[in-house]
């Protein structure tokens, strides 16, 4: 029987790296060899048998796929490295986890659930918008919410040139010259809620993610992490 062999970049993302794009970079860069190659092109296709280096070091093509719920403190980056020096999330984990990627961000003043994964095309369909996930978060804002706010973030809001989904917020409650609000996000764009929020002449000062799709950030402390057992997971993979 013939082996079937796989496109690089997918083998990179299968082995937890980062995501299929990020490897299509890589490969571009000439940070990939293949048996002792540099390449440069993603178009490769490899086998079991071939020896897949990644900045010098051979990595392993099979990578058990897990998934970590993590509650991420504000004042940390999700990136492998800041070149701006800033504290990352991979250096707070827990030493005892593989090599993980994030499936999305938080950025550095965000807090709360940040899904965590060895598998780069599990992340990859987990963030995409086709997938339809809500993403729901507790928002802190400055200022007034008002009626009219809401009715037009439920139709979709354009603002400095970007088209933004609809999505649903609640008022919880008013403190002073603060609001706390609950939103409900289907796309997760860059920096999407506090964008909204400044669109509207408000300013957020607390964002905490806490929920992804069906998991939930519930009573998870500051900085743990907590694996989705195997059956979830694979039920999880068969409804992708």
């Amino acid at each position: 029987m013939t082996e079937k062999k796989e496109r690089i970049a997918k083998v990179i993302a299968a082995a937890g790296l980062c995501s299929r794009r990020d490897a299509e970079k890589w490969i571009l860069a000439g940070r990939v060899k293949v048996n002792g190659s540099v390449l440069n092109t993603p178009a490769c296709v490899v086998g079991s048998t071939d020896q897949i280096q990644v900045d010098n070091k051979v990595i392993s093509q099979k990578q058990e796929r897990r998934l970590w719920c993590y509650h991420k403190p504000a004042g940390l980056v999700t990136t492998h490295r800041d070149p701006q020096g800033r504290p990352t999330v991979f250096e707070k984990l827990p030493k005892y986890l593989p090599r993980v990627i994030s499936v999305g961000r938080l950025d550095f003043n965000s807090e709360g659930l940040l899904l965590l994964t060895t598998d780069g095309e599990l992340a990859r369909l987990l963030e995409h918008p086709s997938g339809g996930w809500k993403r729901k978060y507790r928002v802190r804002v400055h200022g007034k919410v008002t009626p009219e706010i809401v009715s037009l973030l439920k139709k979709g809001v354009r603002s400095k040139g970007i088209q933004y989904a609809p999505c649903d917020l609640i008022i919880e409650k008013e403190q002073g010259t603060n609001t706390w609000v609950l939103m409900t996000l289907t796309e997760g764009k860059n920096r999407e809620i506090r964008k909204l929020m400044e669109h509207f002449g408000l300013n957020v000062t607390r964002l905490i993610r806490i929920s992804y799709g069906p998991f939930q950030l519930g009573n998870l402390e500051k900085g743990a992490v907590r694996e989705v057992t195997k059956k979830a997971l694979k039920e999880l993979i068969c409804e992708l």
